[in-house]
């Protein structure tokens, strides 16, 4: 590989490092050909490359792209997984293909800029998917928002219930509150209204006695007092 050459190589490595979402160092000895080719393609699914360079170029495309950090794990056989798409997902590939293979290990690497172990990297392996955890993040979401619905529909239906039976013992009409008050007093008046009849019997029954002791005498005022006209009889019907 001549210098112009290298300097690709540099230039690529170290636009790899930017634009990863995170960059895993993996120990890659007694790792073959064949398994480099299988992990590859199971990384792919990911959006992840695996990509094995000599540690002095890997060194140089990590001060090109200032990642300070990447540089101390490049002791031994190295190589550098870059992941542009689910970081959990690559690392699950990575710790399933080693539990089948017993290669490669991890040493490291660094999340959106930031450090991370290898314990760290092991339980990134272990979260579920990207798709799994929004998933259930919206499910989580759309639990209270679903309760608070449910019950806000149990309360509507209640309060329409218990209206409906006030509404149904007579206790709400459609009028104002001002004219049911403004009724009471016309209920009031009703009362002595329809007590008035029983009153007046008792003196009508008290001037029928003398008129009776008159007729005894004088039966032209019998017929004066005891005989009412039509208008009257009317009037005491109404």
């Amino acid at each position: 590989m001549n210098r112009t050459e290298k300097e690709a190589v540099v230039d690529q490595v170290a636009t790899q490092i930017k634009e990863s979402e995170a960059v895993f160092a993996v120990d890659y000895r007694g790792l073959s050909v064949p398994q480099a080719a299988e992990l590859r393609e199971k990384l792919s699914e990911a959006d992840a490359t695996l990509r094995i360079v000599k540690n002095t170029l890997t060194q140089l495309a990590a001060d090109k792209a200032g990642a300070e950090s990447l540089k101390e794990l490049l002791e031994g056989p190295t190589a550098f997984t870059f992941v542009k798409g689910d970081a959990a997902l690559a690392a699950k590939a990575i710790a399933t293909f080693r539990k089948e293979h017993e290669v490669p290990a991890f040493k490291g690497g660094t999340m959106d800029g930031a450090v991370v172990s290898i314990d760290e990297i092991e339980a990134i392996a272990k979260l579920p998917a990207r798709d799994v955890l929004n998933g259930q993040l919206v499910g989580i979401m759309a639990s209270p928002v679903t309760g608070l619905v449910r019950g806000l529909n149990q309360l509507i239906a209640g309060l329409a219930l218990q209206l409906g039976q006030i509404a149904e013992q007579g206790l709400v009409s459609g009028e104002s509150t001002d004219d049911s008050r403004q009724e009471e007093p016309a209920a009031a008046e009703e009362g002595p209204a329809a007590e008035e009849p029983a009153a007046e019997e008792e003196p009508a029954a008290e001037e029928e006695a003398p008129a009776e002791e008159e007729t005894s005498g004088d039966e032209p005022a019998e017929n004066e007092n005891d005989a009412p006209s039509e208008g009257d009889e009317e009037a005491k019907e109404d």
